[in-house]
């Protein structure tokens, strides 16, 4: 800077004035340091302008622990797009494990002692997320993946309407002629589960299609979504709607034991369109989620929220998409007549 500032023939804080508050000089003055600095290829040194900001352009994101059977595929994406979208503005991503939120909550604290980072991107949310609460009483900027459930206006958020997801990929199956159309779900105490499984509901009820029975509950793995199959089977149902690709999965296997071939014997869609969704045979039709844009927007959130602390809390909610595959083009004509063949056995 010094240098700079001596070929320009200006004091060294007007060449900082140029760089950090260009409005604050004379255009001829500006114009002067601006020739100075590419001339001589001056670029600010990143790690000291944060010492003396105090500032990290860190932001923090715990990491569940990976559990076996388990797919993390989602947020392995949601963490790829994090970190890109994070760097695309200048900021890294510091990545720590937590397996629960209290430990999380220890991690926010020994990290913001250490002033390693600036603020936290969360997910996961949950009802009365104990995190949401500590971030805010201790003023720490944050934004979530995932609504603050229960507290829709607590705090800067970005999710995915999973409900949205649902309902058009029950609307996809009904409209191909479908009467019992199963819900392959989480259970009930998780909100993100009752979300995505409101749409499944609200087609059936707008439809006049039977409900009652049709849904069984799993948690996301493969072996229990196995179980939870063969009670929808045991139904008689035609299609299966998965709140996940993980489920998915389970679904295919009890179909295949049982010498039925999803999309030709009973259709399934899945949720979150993983990168096995495309490679399964027969290919899996399921919800994509925005992960880019949601990652992209979290980042934005939290840039304007460190800029300005007091400013009202924002919230975005965007729609998935779904992509139709094989294993739920079923013609109306080939359900009908397998409808009748189960009716019948």
């Amino acid at each position: 800077m010094a240098e700079v500032a001596a070929h320009a023939q200006v004091g060294r804080q007007t060449v900082s004035n140029a760089i950090n508050s260009p409005e604050l000089l004379r255009p001829e003055t500006l114009a002067r340091v601006r020739a100075a600095i590419e001339e001589l290829g001056y670029r600010p040194h990143a790690a000291a302008r944060s010492l003396r900001r105090r500032e990290s352009r860190t932001i923090g994101y715990a990491l569940e622990p990976s559990i076996a059977g388990r797919s993390n595929a989602v947020h392995d994406r949601f963490l790829h797009a994090l970190t890109e979208a994070a760097d695309a503005v200048g900021h890294r991503l510091l990545v720590f494990p937590a397996a629960t939120a209290e430990q999380e909550i220890q991690r926010y604290d020994q990290l913001l002692r250490e002033q390693a980072v600036d603020a936290f991107v969360l997910d996961r949310t949950r009802t009365a997320d104990p995190r949401h609460r500590w971030l805010h009483d201790n003023g720490v900027p944050f934004v979530a993946f995932g609504r603050s459930w229960g507290e829709e206006g607590f705090g800067d958020w970005v999710d995915v309407d999973g409900s949205a997801g649902t309902e058009a990929a029950t609307e996809h199956l009904a409209t191909a002629g479908h009467a019992l159309i199963g819900l392959l779900g989480w259970p009930q105490d998780s909100d993100a589960g009752e979300d995505r499984a409101a749409g499944w509901r609200r087609v059936l009820e707008r439809r006049g299609l039977p409900l009652t029975g049709l849904r069984a509950a799993a948690v996301n793995s493969a072996e229990d979504a196995r179980r939870a199959t063969r009670e929808l089977l045991e139904r008689e149902v035609t299609a299966i709607v998965a709140l996940s690709d993980t489920l998915a999965l389970g679904c295919y296997d009890v179909l295949r034991e049982r010498g039925l071939r999803p999309g030709d014997d009973v259709a399934v869609t899945g949720f979150d369109d993983s990168p096995i969704a495309a490679l399964l045979d027969p290919a899996l039709s399921s919800v994509e989620q925005p992960l880019e844009q949601v990652a992209q927007d979290c980042v934005r959130l939290l840039l304007a929220r460190l800029a300005d602390p007091q400013r009202a809390s924002e919230q975005r909610l965007l729609t998935p998409r779904l992509i139709v595959r094989q294993s739920s083009q079923q013609s109306s004509q080939q359900s009908s007549q397998q409808g009748s063949q189960r009716s019948s056995r």
